[in-house]
């Protein structure tokens, strides 16, 4: 005989319900307490029943010091660590004429950039990066309580290295502002409108984007140590503390990921070689330190990778030796950064076939452009040279000559020992300030289109070449050769990064002054064979050679 289903109960009805309501939408919360109140109801009286004269109350224990050494360093350093905020105020905008106008690009790199000199070469698009992902001007902007309209606020983080009130931070934390504020860990929160302390602005170096700031203070203040940078190795563990998102007083723990590591694709500057840790960087940790497990800071939070505007686990600090020397000669009487140059442009990281075409494959810097007011010229280097030593010591790259030339005392002679056509020279070189040797120029942005192509070299290399339009010779000082009208994708020339538009002086080292002598050099070629060309890119910032190659398939 079948047993008839029994129905659920009220209980089990609205218990189910319960459950359904609050898991898909708190906006529910009104059922889950009818369910709840019903359910109480129902064992009302029930609990009365049970005797717990046996049940002991729970009492919050001593705390505990673990054995953690993170939360140690965070009091040690934290006192030191203060929030930054600017203001700049509105200020009117006039219409700017040209083609290039207000408008900037992404985080890149223009291709073909000779990207090495000892001289400076700044990208407004990094600087846009940090903006944005930082909290610089115009990062974290708008208005604060509608008292001073028009103004932008932004936030970053800095360190007192001072007790009378010097701070170190980021330039682009305080690069543009009328007003800058501090506020210390132990200042009260005032609310809105509390701006904290005002400080003035020592200096700044925007090679390395550092910048020291002070405040007036009647008692010392904390202070954070800095340690040897040189001592950090991959895999240590280090703390990053600052202001994420205006949440001050915040520690994140990671570990040295990479050292001595450049941005792809941002600003190109030879001083500007970072510590890599996955500790978590975020807007607003900018300008704060990177310490390590005794407390000293070994680098400044400066920059993260990122594509979602936070943390992603890739950030990039200023080591504390770079931070120590830039610091040292900004609270100096001229509050400004020298550095020695001798006035050359090079291409980093050239492919082997041209180390090996021009007979430097042990180490060295090609010349790509001599300054000719420069110490350079004046020794008598040219372009194509190949500075190999100084002062008899080896030169590794590009990196190693500018760490030594820049660190060199303005009016001092150096001895380089360079390659001319595979024979060794040598040449007293003096040392220049590198602020006063090159003149910025901005990329010229003319149209680089060019009259009828030629088909010489499309089977063996992969280009179309024409002969270099009037205005383009022009601007890049009469030179002669061929332009790349025209690269067929996946050749040769595409591999090596051979791209339109760049026009082509020598291949080599053979010159090419027009058509007929590209095609002499070109059909002589044959596979196997390194082909190294030497080029010139129309509007490219500080102009010189640069030079592409590889070997022909």
């Amino acid at each position: 005989m079948e047993t008839p289903t029994q129905k659920p109960g009220l209980v089990e009805r609205l218990r189910g319900h319960r459950l359904t309501t609050t898991f898909v939408l708190l906006g529910t919360l009104s059922v889950g307490i009818l369910a709840g109140s019903v359910l109480t109801h129902g064992v009302s009286g029930k609990e009365q029943a049970v005797d717990s004269s046996d049940a002991r109350p729970l009492t919050v224990p001593d705390p505990v010091i673990l054995s953690n050494g993170f939360s140690k360093i965070a009091k040690a350093v934290g006192p030191a660590v203060v929030n930054i905020n600017t203001e700049e105020l509105a200020k009117p905008v006039s219409p700017k004429k040209g083609k290039r106008g207000l408008q900037r690009g992404p985080l890149v790199v223009p291709p073909g950039g000779s990207g090495g000199d000892d001289s400076q070469n700044p990208n407004d698009n990094m600087q846009d990066f940090f903006n944005h992902f930082f909290g610089g001007q115009g990062g974290q902007g708008g208005d604060d309580d509608g008292s001073d309209q028009g103004s932008r606020r932004a936030l970053g983080s800095g360190f007192i290295v001072d007790s009378r009130g010097y701070i170190i931070t980021n330039n682009h934390v305080v690069d543009k502002a009328d007003k800058i504020y501090v506020k210390l860990s132990t200042d009260p929160d005032g609310g809105p409108g509390d701006n904290g302390r005002p400080a003035k602005l020592i200096g700044v170096d925007k090679d390395t984007d550092i910048a020291v700031i002070k405040i007036d203070t009647t008692e010392p203040l904390p202070t954070i140590k800095l340690g040897n940078s040189d001592g950090a190795q991959v895999g240590d563990w280090v703390l990053a503390v600052g202001s994420p998102f205006a949440l001050a007083k915040t520690v994140t723990a990671g570990i040295v990921s990479a050292k001595n590591r450049t941005i792809e694709g941002g600003q190109q500057s030879q001083f500007q070689r970072f510590i890599q840790t996955d500790a978590a960087i975020n807007p607003g940790n900018s300008g704060g330190p990177l310490v390590d497990m005794t407390g000293s800071v070994i680098g400044m939070n400066t920059a993260i990778y990122t594509q979602s505007a936070g943390s992603e686990g890739v950030g990039f600090a200023m080591p504390s030796n770079t931070i120590i020397g830039v610091y040292n000669m900004l609270i100096g009487p001229d509050h400004k950064v020298t550095r020695g140059s001798i006035g050359i442009s090079f291409q980093p990281n050239l492919s082997s076939a041209v180390t090996r075409v021009y007979g430097f494959t042990n180490g060295g810097v090609m010349i790509a452009a001599v300054d000719p007011n420069a110490p350079a010229a004046k020794a008598g280097l040219k372009p194509d040279d190949v500075i190999v030593s100084i002062d008899g010591r080896p030169i590794k790259d590009g990196d190693d000559l500018v760490a030594d030339i820049s660190s060199r005392k303005i009016g001092s002679n150096v001895q380089l020992g360079y390659l001319r056509g595979g024979n060794k020279m040598t040449a007293s070189v003096g040392i220049a300030d590198r602020n006063k040797i090159f003149a910025a120029t901005a990329p010229d942005s003319d149209d680089t289109s060019a009259p009828t192509e030629s088909d010489a070299g499309e089977g063996k290399l992969g280009i179309t070449v024409s002969t270099i339009p009037p205005a383009i010779a022009s601007k890049l000082g009469g030179v002669k050769g061929v332009i790349v009208t025209g690269v067929r994708p996946d050749s040769f020339a595409d591999d090596i990064n051979l791209e339109k538009g760049a026009v082509i002086v020598a291949i080599n080292k053979k010159p090419v002054t027009d058509e007929a002598s590209y095609k002499a050099i070109v059909s002589a070629l044959k596979p196997g064979e390194d082909v190294v060309f030497v080029i010139r890119i129309p509007g490219q910032k500080n102009g010189g050679n640069s030079y592409v190659g590889g070997t022909l398939p």
